[in-house]
């Protein structure tokens, strides 16, 4: 049985909808993904106001509400279930990343929904349980391409606090050759933003693996530094 607060989600959407805004969002997209049709920040407001009806219930029955909204395939209603993931990460456990793969293995069909997850809920997750850096490595030798940039763009949020450096490089020896363009995207967008506290270091690893770097990686690693390093990056070795 469907939940009242997720009928009523549906209802709001549905009612939000356009035509227009469907057609526009396949456009950024490659493969073909469902909308409802609503902006994003009308998306966001929706969740906003639904969460203050749900949020003093058990996380276990938050997971199961957010289920439902994943299960419809809908990309606005897996915004939301994304985003109230993350509202939880202060209540996280162990036991809870077992549900957050579960539903980038099962739910996750494209780079936007790979990075709702994955910048917030899951890397709010790992940065609380570093060991879980691990199971990161594993999704990055993935044959599937969003547990790939998912082993990336996890560690967005730590790495713009200078955590996880050596995983990072890591990681990004990895995924480095990957023919998939939107996992060089991730990996050199976590690069960048390793960058910004630890630029030397970072842009050492870009200048070492430079011949073997996709262009579209390198780019995204090196965009925030100084000029003289951009140059010096993009010098064939």
């Amino acid at each position: 049985m469907t939940s009242s607060v997720v009928i009523s989600i549906r209802t709001y959407l549905t009612e939000k909808s356009s035509k227009k805004t469907r057609e526009g969002f396949q456009n950024f997209f490659k493969e073909k993904v469902e909308f409802h049709g609503v902006k994003s920040a009308v998306v966001a407001k929706i969740g906003r106001h639904h969460f203050r009806q749900v949020n003093k219930i058990s996380k276990r029955k938050m997971w199961l509400v957010c289920e439902e909204l994943l299960s419809s395939g809908l990309f606005e209603e897996s915004m939301i279930a994304f985003a109230w993931a993350d509202k939880l990460h202060e209540s996280f456990e162990e036991s809870d990343f077992s549900v957050l793969e579960r539903w980038l293995r099962k739910f996750v069909t494209n780079w936007a929904a790979c990075d709702a997850l994955c910048n917030h809920a899951v890397g709010s997750f790992v940065d609380a349980f570093p060991l879980y850096v691990e199971k990161l490595k594993s999704w990055a030798r993935s044959q599937n391409r969003w547990l790939r940039r998912a082993a990336a763009v996890t560690l967005i949020l730590p790495a713009r606090k200078g955590r996880f450096l050596s995983d990072i490089f890591e990681i990004a020896d990895i995924l480095l050759e990957d023919k998939e363009d939107l996992v060089q995207k991730g990996y050199g967008w976590m690069l960048k933003e390793a960058s910004k506290l630890h630029q030397q270091e970072v842009f050492e690893y870009v200048v070492r693996n430079r011949s073997r770097m996709p262009r579209t990686a390198l780019r995204y690693a090196i965009e925030k530094m100084p000029a003289d390093f951009r140059k010096k990056a993009r010098e064939k070795g």
